[in-house]
């Protein structure tokens, strides 16, 4: 039977047919507006889909009208044969201000503020290693405030917020260009900016 199991999930891998749930896993981080963060990451090879939410908060039922205790993240479910968990958390540094404690670029306060939420000890010590040779490094010339957190309770957000990049493309260009995002993310990184951003 293990034999067998193994021979189907080696065709099935060599078909291009997507990942099953078994061979997936969950990133779950914050940057800001969770529109952003979700496009960022949903043109990243091996990411198979991003999911905008409320987390880090204490409310059962968190909406968009009460979430102010909670904050806006991205669930990303990813292939981990394509694109690994460190490769991830590289990238989500190099897409937002990781030394900004008040929140993201135009949006200000605790809901936009930056968290990577791991999911496993293994997550938080990837995380937490990345995060200190970043700092030491000196690529950024200030001290780095995100912080490392345990996920806990996550709510999707509405579906309206889902794919509002595809959704509403006019409105997200605006929005994002207005709040200075991408500007300010070339200032901060420069080269080392992600470069699926906008």
């Amino acid at each position: 039977m293990k034999i067998r199991t193994a021979l189907l999930t080696g065709l099935l891998l060599n078909t291009g047919l997507p990942a099953t749930a078994a061979e997936t896993e969950i990133a779950t981080v914050a940057g800001g507006c969770f529109w952003c963060v979700e496009k960022d990451f949903e043109h990243v090879e091996g990411v198979i889909s991003a999911v905008s939410g409320y987390t880090g908060g204490l409310l059962q039922n968190p909406t968009y009208r009460n979430h102010g205790k909670h904050i806006e993240a991205v669930q990303i479910k990813y292939d981990p044969a394509k694109v690994s968990y460190a490769e991830l958390v590289e990238i989500f540094w190099r897409s937002v201000d990781p030394t900004d404690a008040g929140g993201q670029f135009c949006d200000r306060g605790n809901s936009y503020t930056t968290a990577i939420f791991a999911n496993s000890d293994e997550q938080r010590e990837i995380a937490t290693a990345s995060k200190e040779k970043l700092q030491q490094s000196g690529i950024l010339k200030a001290d780095i405030v995100t912080p490392i957190r345990k996920a806990g309770a996550w709510t999707d957000a509405e579906d309206y917020h889902q794919d509002y990049y595809k959704k509403n493309p006019v409105r997200y260009k605006i929005y994002r260009y207005g709040c200075g995002r991408d500007d300010r993310i070339k200032e901060l990184w420069g080269n080392e900016a992600h470069k699926g951003i906008s």
